[in-house]
């Protein structure tokens, strides 16, 4: 009963699913935090916009989020504007990242492809705002596994908010393999057990739902020292339950264990992109320097 959502830029295409290998969706593009970065926005700069999609896409991401909630700017104009500089820069599908209904219209009509919406909640009035326009432009949508009453602090929860956003999909006409659930990652540093209860909430997804699955996996190391670290454990350990995507850091320490996942968890057969990111790397490197 596993999913398979199919997303594509102008020319590219990319598959998540169980068999798939895993769906890297770089996490960069966000003023979230980035002062200067939200300052430059707000003055037209999107300069650091194409920097960011084509580093993140030469450090392995398959996706990039984009996302341009900055306060006090018209946020329909300025995400309209920054898709279309990343699909100048790079040629990889987007998730277009918005909570305001008029900034994601405007993103949609301006994105070239077949998109992925972050996101719906499983609240009425979300839901019956935002799948309507996600069924109207063909797109594929993130659905977050919370409610009116906020984040579950159970599994069964969370699986009874994510059941209830793949049937209201169906309602408008939106396949399941379009409805990709967050089983929603909180951070250990706030609860010891956040990790444990979002492992156990995506394995129930996918043994009910057989639905795609991704999160914002930096979440779980908020507040925390190496970050990157605890992120890189996170990831396989998310994999293995049954995660197919994550919007999450492009860092080689983060990269290197989806990769090393994938290949562990069977998704590279043979190895054969994991032996060849290592021979391309290998060719940027002296002779002397090389590692076997």
């Amino acid at each position: 009963m596993s999913s398979v959502t199919v997303l594509r830029s102008r020319s590219k295409t990319v598959e998540i699913g169980a068999d798939r290998p895993f769906c890297v969706i770089g996490e960069r593009i966000n003023p979230t935090g980035r002062k200067k970065f939200a300052e430059e926005l707000r003055g037209g700069d999107l300069s650091t916009v194409s920097a960011d999609a084509v580093t993140q896409v030469e450090a392995g991401a398959n996706m990039l989020d984009v996302n341009a909630g900055i306060p006090l700017v018209d946020e329909a104009s300025l995400l309209a504007s920054m898709l279309q500089t990343v699909q100048a820069a790079v040629d990889v599908p987007i998730c277009i990242d918005s909570s305001v209904i008029e900034a994601l219209e405007a993103g949609l009509s301006a994105y070239e492809g077949r998109a992925l919406v972050n996101s719906v909640t499983a609240e009425d009035d979300r839901l019956s705002e935002i799948l309507p326009l996600v069924a109207r432009h063909d797109a594929a949508v993130i659905g977050l596994a919370n409610d009116e009453t906020g984040i579950p602090e159970t599994p069964s929860k969370r699986l009874e908010c994510a059941r209830k956003i793949v049937s209201a999909a169906a309602d408008y006409g939106i396949a399941r393999d379009d409805v990709v659930i967050d089983p929603l990652a909180m951070t250990v540093g706030a609860d010891p057990s956040a990790v444990k209860t979002t492992l156990t909430t995506i394995s129930l997804i996918r043994d009910e739902l057989g639905v795609n699955m991704c999160l914002g996996a930096s979440n779980v190391s908020f507040g925390l020292p190496q970050r990157l670290a605890l992120n890189a454990a996170f990831l396989p350990m998310a994999m293995a339950a049954g995660l197919t995507s994550a919007i999450m850091s492009t860092a080689p320490v983060c990269v290197d264990a989806v990769r090393a996942a994938d290949l562990l968890l069977g998704h590279d057969e043979w190895g054969a992109s994991w032996i060849a990111a290592h021979r391309a790397r290998q060719a940027t490197v002296p002779e002397a320097a090389r590692v076997p």
